[in-house]
C-alpha cells in the first residue's frame, strides 16, 4: 500500500503511539494503540489509513484504500468532465451576415449544444451600426429561432459595450415515457384499434417568424 498512499498515510507510514479509531462501517472504535488497530486491519483485510492528522489523538479508519483511491480518483475524473460541459463557448456575428455565413455559425452553435456546452452568441457592431441594435436583436432572435429544437436563450438580448449577446443554453433531454408491458405470446393483432378522434377545440395559429418576432 506504500505505493498508492499519496494523500494519506496508511499502515506502517502511521507513526504515532495511539490513534482514535474510526471502523469500516463508520463505528467510534475509541483511542487504542496504533499497533492493536494495524493488527486489526491486517485481521480484517484491509487498511488502517489516517483521515485526520491534526486531530490529537490523530483519527485513522479501517478501510480497502486500493477501492477508495480508485471511487476518488474516478470522481474527480467526473467532476473535471463535468466542469468541460460546462464551459461557456462563444460565436461571434455581424451585423451584414449573409445566408451562408449565418448557416455555418450556427451549425458551430448547435454543435456546441449537443456536446452539452453553453454558448455566448455575439453580435458585434462596427461604427454607425451600433445605431441599429434593432438589427443585431434581429439576428440573435433568429438564431435562437433555429436552434429552438436544441437550445433555449437563458435572457433576451442585451447590449455589454459595443456588442450585444445572448446565453444559449443546451435543453435538457425529454424523458421517454416506458412502454407498456405486452402479456407473452400476444400478437400484434390482439391490440384494439385505435380511432382517429379530429380536434375540434384547438385552433391553429401560424408560427412567428423571426421579423415578425423583431419587429413586435
Amino acid at each position: 500500500m506504500m505505493s498508492i498512499a499519496k494523500d494519506h498515510k496508511v499502515n506502517e507510514q502511521i507513526r504515532v503511539r495511539q490513534i482514535r479509531l474510526i471502523g469500516a462501517e463508520g463505528e467510534q472504535i475509541g483511542i487504542i494503540d496504533t499497533r492493536e488497530a494495524g493488527a486489526m486491519a491486517r485481521e480484517l483485510n484491509l487498511d488502517l489509513v489516517m483521515v485526520s492528522p491534526q486531530a490529537v489523538p490523530p483519527v485513522c479508519k479501517l478501510m480497502d484504500y486500493g477501492r477508495f483511491r480508485f471511487e476518488e480518483q474516478q470522481n474527480e475524473k467526473e467532476n473535471r468532465k463535468r466542469a468541460r460541459s460546462q464551459e461557456v463557448k462563444a460565436i461571434k456575428f455581424r451585423v451584414k451576415i449573409d445566408d451562408n455565413d449565418f448557416k455555418t455559425k450556427t451549425n458551430h452553435v448547435r454543435r456546441f449544444l449537443e456536446e452539452g456546452h453553453k454558448v455566448k452568441v455575439t453580435i458585434m457592431f462596427r461604427g454607425r451600426e451600433r445605431t441599429h441594435p434593432e438589427l443585431g436583436e434581429r439576428i440573435l432572435v433568429r438564431v435562437a429561432e433555429t436552434l429552438a429544437d436544441i437550445g433555449t436563450p437563458e435572457s433576451n438580448p442585451s447590449m455589454m459595450g459595443m456588442d450585444m449577446n445572448i446565453i444559449m443554453a443546451p435543453k435538457a433531454a425529454p424523458k421517454k415515457a416506458a412502454a407498456p408491458a405486452r402479456e407473452a405470446g400476444a400478437n400484434e393483432t390482439d391490440a384494439p384499434a385505435v380511432q382517429d378522434v379530429p380536434a375540434q377545440d384547438a385552433p391553429v395559429t401560424p408560427a412567428a417568424t423571426s421579423e415578425a418576432a423583431v419587429t413586435a
